[in-house]
């Protein structure tokens, strides 16, 4: 989906930007730099401009515009699309909150002007569903999008740590082949369409909550929501012979995950790296607690 695009494009120009620098110029500053937050300010302004201008040409050129109109699409794809949100708009967040930790601003600013850029963006996504006659403005997204930028704010303010993470993880189905214009026809299209293969995490840091000498302080649970059986939104379909399953359920998951900032390191490089692919949660072994009932154990689930 195009909310999950914005979310990769943040991801890769961090990335860059880590890539270009010396491991000097990455380490945060402890006053305020103007030159970092006008880098900042810029970079995050042109790629908010381009993406919205890319996604104008992607997705609502093809399509008329009209007037400003609500949808309610909250019983869609058994609301996967809108934990997507809350996380896209939860890891955005974070990396504009640690991107002004970089440029030098005190934590109230991180928090007004970085944690809140998701929901800025996000919104702006929305507003511009509102206006197309294909899509709409829909207050479930957008109670997702707050929501996911409220979870990383109350963390800061509670405990002055993420201890709970939302992360993300994808394996392809056979559903993205009876419908590829909604699920994807190829693997990069699918792991932004194919709401079957994703599964959406909270990871929860074990050592932040019990302070134990026998307990890493890397070694996190985590706790997943996944859901198969979709071909679209809403509709059921006849099953084929290649499909696995017609009927539409929610999947819960209980594994084990590694909270990488938590990893020592002095290298400012591998701390950008280990941020940005904190995003995802690791294959591990899992319990999968199936909606429609049984549990299945995978010995590596991703």
């Amino acid at each position: 989906m195009k909310k999950k695009i914005t979310l990769i494009i943040f991801f890769i120009s961090n990335l860059f930007v880590g890539q270009s620098t010396i491991n000097s110029f990455l380490k945060p500053s402890d006053t305020l730099q103007k030159s970092r937050v006008k880098l900042v300010a810029i970079s995050e302004t042109s790629i908010g401009i381009v993406t919205l201008v890319g996604l104008n040409q992607l997705w609502y050129a093809d399509y008329p515009k009209s007037n400003f109109h609500y949808i309610d699409d909250n019983s869609e794809w058994l609301q996967m699309d809108k934990v997507g949100h809350f996380y896209s708009c939860y890891q955005m967040g974070r990396l504009g909150y640690e991107s002004l930790h970089w440029a030098g601003l005190n934590r109230k600013q991180r928090l007004i002007y970085g944690s809140t850029i998701g929901l800025a963006f996000m919104t702006a996504v929305e507003v511009m569903d509102g206006y197309s006659s294909q899509w709409g403005f829909s207050i479930g997204d957008e109670i997702a999008n707050i929501s996911g930028t409220s979870f990383f704010i109350a963390q800061e303010l509670i405990w002055k740590e993420q201890r709970i993470i939302p992360k993300f993880s994808f394996h392809t189905t056979p559903y993205a082949s009876a419908n590829s214009n909604q699920l994807g026809k190829n693997f990069q299209e699918q792991i932004l369409k194919d709401y079957n293969g994703q599964t959406y995490w909270l990871s929860a840091n074990v050592f932040s909550f019990t302070h134990s000498s026998f307990v890493p302080n890397w070694l996190n649970v985590a706790f997943g929501y996944g859901a198969e059986g979709m071909i679209t939104g809403k509709e059921s379909f006849v099953n084929t012979i290649f499909l696995p399953e017609s009927q539409r359920y929610r999947k819960y998951y209980l594994s084990l995950d590694v909270d990488l900032t938590k990893i020592s390191t002095k290298s400012h490089t591998l701390k950008t790296l280990f941020s940005i692919f904190n995003t995802i949660k690791i294959p591990a072994p899992a319990l999968e607690f199936k909606g429609k009932g049984g549990i299945q154990f995978h010995y590596i689930y991703y």
